[in-house]
């Protein structure tokens, strides 16, 4: 039996883990990924790619082979059972301006996971194939795991151990962490379709009828799309899927490389974090695939991680920066989860009122969303929270007990067009909008850099004040330049740093 002694171990090699373990390579933190498959995910399973994910990769140096390796999608085309709607939402169009990647990237899963491993061995990381944790215990300084291969039994110590171990996770099991939701009712179909006719391109299209739904994303090749739909049957098969979505839809495949059922499940974690062990994706929470939102999250659980994992294993944190990793990416899985759980609730409604509804309305508000929609002023925002870049953090106790958010405070950073380039050091960073350059002296010593942008007002980066702006990009405070040391000092330390 060997033994080896890492920072931190992580569990499941899927998009998550392999995330993290990139950012810890990263971020020079020696960690230990394992998984028991022998190999990435073969079957396409989660496919979106939001464009906060694709900052990400960018922010990670992967952004060309993820575009290069993804299908666009630019629209959504919503509809009412054969008939699509005479104009679809022009989804990269409303984003143009908030994000570098408007739209979305359709990357199925199994891709995502060959991209991350190859990236990651380029790195210098590796993945412990074959590798399954069967025992987890803490120590007074730290977690012991055991795990079996094929060549027999291992042990490892670290300090952490990360559960990114799917819906059913046995680190979350083994923690004795609850997994706190529902499950719907009625059987989900999932087909990775080739030769698909009766459907757009380029764009994500939404199809509903008195009784049931079908949503396509398209995928890389000639007619080539994943359907996702719902049958009454507990276990449907693709004949009669393939008979009922042509009947109601207009929709036809030929081949298809996956299809499967599943039951699905709104549940998240009652907690993130218990002692030495983090939760992270869908062992921390899962819920209905129709939004194209879990991978993301996933990714972004990951990304918030690193950075804080990173900074407490080099002593420049403590122990709270990992209990803010909690606090902040625990809310957004709640309001992900209810929000999905809403809208699932009133698309799958069997009532009669219910179906009269979705009868009556949706042939009359599709056509006004591809033409009216663009140009109200909440669009961009429902952009922002599709794109999963519009995410709030409460910075400071204070700010939370307030209640009221900042427009620029606890938020991603807003893109200017410029000062994306400089967040690839993952550092933390002091930026200004305006005339005045900032500098170092007298701030922090964890704050690296300091860069002068453009005035832009209408994004809310006001030009008088310096921004502190965090690894992950979201910006933790703003201050007077007078001000600054005094002010970044007493966040950076609500944050878990060391003065």
């Amino acid at each position: 039996m060997t033994t080896r002694d890492t920072e931190v171990i992580i569990a499941g090699a899927g998009p998550t883990g392999l995330m993290l373990a990139n950012w810890l390579q990263r971020l020079g933190v020696p960690h230990l990924l394992l998984d028991p498959k022998t190999g990435p995910t073969r079957e396409s399973r989660a496919l979106a790619l939001q464009a906060r994910s694709l900052e990400i990769y960018d922010q990670l140096g992967m952004i060309d082979a993820v575009r290069d390796a993804a299908a666009p999608a630019f629209r959504v085309s919503p509809g009412w059972r054969d008939r699509p709607a005479p104009s679809a939402v022009p989804l990269a169009r409303l984003g143009a301006g908030l994000t570098p990647y408007p739209g979305l990237a359709e990357l199925e899963q199994s891709e995502n996971e060959r991209l991350l491993v190859e990236h990651l061995e380029r790195a210098g990381g590796t993945v412990g194939w074959g590798h399954e944790i069967t025992e987890h215990r803490e120590t007074p300084d730290g977690v012991r795991v055991r795990f079996s291969t094929p060549d027999g039994p291992g042990e490892a110590t670290g300090r952490w151990l990360v559960g990114a171990d799917g819906a059913s996770s046995p680190t979350r099991e083994r923690a004795g962490i609850a997994f706190t939701g529902t499950t719907q009712p009625g059987s989900f179909w999932v087909a990775d379709a080739r030769d698909v006719t009766g459907l757009p391109a380029d764009a994500v299209s939404l199809r509903f009828a008195e009784h049931g739904f079908l949503i396509t994303f398209p995928m890389r090749g000639r007619d080539h799309h994943r359907l996702i739909g719902m049958d009454r049957a507990d276990e449907p098969s693709e004949t009669t899927v393939r008979r009922d979505v042509a009947e109601r839809f207009g929709v036809t495949w030929g081949e298809s490389a996956w299809f499967a059922h599943y039951r699905v499940h709104h549940r998240v974690a009652d907690a993130f974090r218990a002692g030495r062990v983090l939760l992270a994706g869908d062992a921390a929470h899962v819920h209905s695939p129709v939004g194209g939102q879990g991978m993301n999250t996933g990714l972004q659980d990951a990304h918030n991680l690193a950075y804080k994992l990173a900074a407490v294993a080099a002593g420049a944190a403590g122990e709270k920066a990992l209990d803010r990793y909690q606090a902040e990416r625990r809310p957004v899985a709640r309001r992900l989860v209810g929000g999905v759980d809403r809208v699932f609730d009133a698309v799958v409604d069997p009532s009669p009122a219910m179906v009269a509804a979705r009868r009556i309305l949706v042939p009359l508000w599709a056509p006004l969303l591809g033409g009216v929609l663009p140009r109200l002023p909440i669009a961009r925002r429902l952009v922002g929270y599709l794109g999963q870049f519009r995410i709030h953090y409460w910075m400071t106790d204070a700010a939370r007990a307030t209640g009221r958010r900042h427009p620029v405070v606890g938020r991603r950073l807003p893109w200017t067009g410029q000062n994306f380039d400089v967040l690839r050091d993952a550092s933390w960073q002091v930026h200004a909008y305006g005339a005045t350059a900032p500098t170092l002296a007298g701030l922090p010593a964890v704050i690296r850099a300091a860069h002068r942008f453009g005035e832009r007002r209408d994004l809310h980066l006001d030009p008088a004040l310096l921004h502190l702006v965090r690894p992950d990009g979201f910006v933790a405070a703003t201050a007077a330049p007078a001000d600054a040391p005094a002010e970044f000092a007493r966040v950076l330390a609500e944050q878990g740093y060391r003065g």
